[in-house]
């Protein structure tokens, strides 16, 4: 039967006066006596008082080196005592994490001894134990939890996505959606997760049971609506960027006019700005939002010049035929008659009525919809 460390009751002041010995006694050979110094030592350090930086030194030293001949079940009652410790020697405590897993358990879940750097080292070159035991901790950063992602297997995945003091960057966020969608074992840890974005939730919504969907639903309708279009958009981004069809600038564009928008800053009038200033892309998103369009539909209009479609989208907003003159201008500035130009769209302009422009869009909008289905 392994020997374990139940230490004896000892009195503080006999055990400071015993301390000199049990450090003499490190170079012991005999195992039994090594034993006896590594239970007795660990007895020491919880039951004496305040101690030097000299005597923590020799406390870490010595334990550490005791350790290493120690059976599993010595070491593993050993992280135990020490895992909940904030001043359990440094050393000792990595000498544990980076121990088998029977040992390191306790203080990869617990020790607050133990740094991201620390951490990093056991997740990048341990087993999946390792990284389960470091998943369920209090907190997890992002640098931790990105590496947990990419080398846990799904068991680990889910340990980690139940964590709600683990955080996940949004590349691991995804990462770890699109392995969820081929495993219904990871389906409630992804759909329950708090900090999980609602782009990412809603992606989940057709491959997971009906309760799952109805959890799904309820976050939305509990979203306040200026985020929630703001997820919906980020969604679209993800996926069209996936297929390599947005501009590069697309994500910071869409940040800053949904910022405008949030703050009822996004005016017809603020377009016609992004536009006058070379913001190509902050032109078209904005015009993409105010006729409900697919962002490629405003862009295919202004990079083939339909100005008849632009038309039909600013009729549709109820702009006013000045603006829509602007952005003709603008569009047609490099044509030898623009003015010329956008003077005779501006007729077809004042000749199309409101209701003509609302019944196309919807047409355009169907399409948006049967793309996005």
């Amino acid at each position: 039967m392994s020997e374990t460390l139940v230490p004896p009751r000892r009195e503080p002041a006999e055990l400071g006066s015993r301390l000199p010995d049990l450090i003499a006694l490190a170079h012991e050979p005999s195992s039994e006596k090594r034993r006896a110094l590594l239970r007795e030592l660990t007895d020491h350090f919880f039951g004496g008082g305040v101690r030097t930086s000299t005597e923590n030194a020799l406390y870490d030293s010595v334990l550490t080196d005791l350790t290493v001949e120690m059976e599993v079940a010595v070491r593993a009652e050993l992280s135990e005592r020490f895992a909940s410790a904030p001043d359990a020697p440094r050393g000792l405590i990595r000498r544990l994490a980076n121990d088998e897993v029977a040992v390191a358990d306790a203080v990869l879940r617990a020790s607050t001894v133990l740094t991201d750097e620390d951490l990093l080292g056991v997740v990048r070159s341990q087993g999946q134990g390792h990284l389960r035991a470091v998943s369920v901790r209090a907190s997890v950063s992002e640098a931790v939890s990105d590496v947990i992602v990419e080398r846990g297997d799904d068991e680990t995945l889910g340990t980690l996505l139940r964590n709600d003091g683990a955080r996940l960057s949004r590349t691991a966020s995804e990462t770890a959606v699109e392995r969820a969608k081929a495993n219904p074992t990871l389906h409630a840890a992804t759909v329950e997760r708090k900090e999980l974005p609602a782009d990412l939730l809603n992606d989940m919504y057709f491959v997971v049971e009906a309760r799952l969907r109805q959890r799904i639903l309820e976050q939305n309708a509990a979203m306040d609506p200026v985020l929630l279009e703001s997820a919906l958009a980020a969604g679209r981004a993800r996926v069209a960027a996936d297929d390599g069809t947005l501009p590069p600038d697309y994500a910071k564009c869409l940040a800053y006019v949904n910022e405008l928008r949030a703050a009822n800053q996004l005016t017809p009038t603020m377009l016609a700005r992004f536009l006058r200033s070379g913001s190509k892309t902050s032109f078209l998103i904005a015009l993409a939002q105010l006729a409900d369009v697919q962002f490629h539909t405003a862009d295919q209009i202004v990079e083939r010049r339909e100005l008849d479609a632009l038309a039909v989208i600013c009729k549709a907003a109820d702009l006013d035929r000045a603006l829509f003159l602007t952005f003709a201008v603008v569009i047609l500035n490099t044509d030898g008659d623009a003015m010329g130009k956008a003077h005779s769209y501006a007729r077809m302009y004042a000749e199309l009525t409101r209701d003509a422009a609302l019944r196309t869009l919807r047409f355009w909008r169907m399409r948006r919809s049967s793309a996005a289905a």
